[in-house]
């Protein structure tokens, strides 16, 4: 498995992937606050949901988009 950072691949699309996944987390977030949904994330190998909040809190971090434990 190649463990350079992906920031360092020679393709431009999958040099940008990650900002687009984040991207398209932040989006989640914000349609499951605009319409009461709850968010469903894998961490550690579970699945969780997430009940979305009125504001995104500066104290909680929001839940990180890829699992990393994943290939």
């Amino acid at each position: 498995m190649n463990e350079r950072p992906i920031e360092t691949a020679r393709d431009t699309d999958l040099r940008l992937s990650m900002a687009a996944m984040l991207r398209a987390a932040q989006r989640a977030r914000a349609l499951a606050r605009q319409t009461g949904t709850a968010l469903v994330i894998s961490r550690d190998g579970v699945l969780e949901q997430i009940e979305p909040t009125a504001a995104p809190s500066p104290a909680a971090p929001e839940p990180s988009t890829p699992d990393d434990s994943e290939p």
